[in-house]
């Protein structure tokens, strides 16, 4: 991956304030556009909304250790807002992984007798194509894990066309955070193999607003991706751009595990993933990624 550094103190602000809900905190919109409220969670009530969110338990076809299986860890703290939390279960480490849809090759092979490699596709709860998708959030405070907030196709990859099956669009990443202060944004497309491109992708100095949230969004529109931090524009990207609709994701990942196997240890007496990042046996609990709102607006 290669990254184009921005200092983000040099850029002007370009974005404006509006109150799409009322009696909420306000979203930080691209000028120049009409924009229009089309599906958002305020993270109200004591139980996450399950018509919105799914969890993502399975990596490429595998049960995998480091996401928090059934929405644990998930806290709805009653003041509107969700915290996603670092788990730890003796010498292992897990944390919540929000999407709603699912990539297909996530899905474990549920015909062992047929040579399908997928298992039955996930009704997606929102998908969705261009608009402004925005995220007022707070970053986890210890190493070793990180937050995401990125929209995904299901089929990423499976055509040469990424306009037809999709890009990767990481509106932020956290995963610099604790090592050099940088947060990074950008897209990734061609699917995970020697197709796949990274180089689409920015860093820029973590801050955050006065308050202590920070707001991360992207433009995606057909001419190209816009990426915002906090009413300031960070990047762009005017190729290629996905032309299919894509699933939104608030996700946390404890590093260490995707560097060994295929099979998320299942099996006897093996561990087929990797091994925890020592950083997190000394987290201080509890630790999370807090949510106050996600919002997707169309221009109109």
């Amino acid at each position: 991956m290669a990254f184009t550094e921005i200092d983000i103190r040099s850029v002007p602000v370009t974005q404006v304030a509006a109150t799409p809900v009322a009696g909420r905190a306000a979203s930080i919109l691209p000028p120049g556009k009409k924009w229009s409220l089309v599906w958002h969670d305020e993270f109200d009530g004591t139980q996450i909304d399950k018509t919105k969110w799914m969890c993502r338990e399975s990596f490429w076809g595998a049960d995998f250790p480091a996401f928090a299986h059934d929405f644990e860890g998930v806290e709805m703290t009653g003041d509107s807002t969700v915290r996603l939390h670092l788990l730890r279960h003796g010498d292992d480490f897990c944390s919540p992984h929000l999407q709603t849809g699912s990539l297909t090759y996530d899905i474990p092979k549920d015909r062992p007798d047929r040579f399908w490699p997928f298992g039955k596709r996930r009704e997606p709860l929102f998908m969705h194509k261009f608009g402004y998708y925005e995220i007022r959030c707070r970053l986890p405070k210890c190493a070793g894990w990180h937050a995401a907030f990125w929209l995904q196709a299901p089929g990423v990859g499976s055509h040469p066309d990424p306009a037809v099956c999709g890009v990767e669009c990481d509106v932020m990443e956290s995963y610099r955070q604790h090592t050099d202060g940088k947060i990074v944004c950008g897209n990734g497309w061609g699917g995970y193999g020697n197709d796949s491109h990274w180089f689409g992708h920015f860093s820029y100095d973590a801050e955050t607003m006065p308050d202590g949230w920070c707001y991360y969004g992207v433009d995606w529109s057909p001419s190209g991706y816009t990426f915002y931090a906090n009413g300031k524009k960070v990047g762009e990207q005017n190729a290629p751009v996905s032309n299919v609709e894509q699933f939104v994701l608030v996700s946390t990942e404890c590093a260490g595990y995707r560097s060994v196997g295929n099979d998320g240890g299942l099996t006897e007496g093996r561990r087929e993933w990797g091994r925890p990042d020592p950083r997190l046996f000394d987290a201080v609990l509890p630790d999370c990624f807090e949510v106050d709102f996600v919002r997707v607006f169309d221009a109109i």
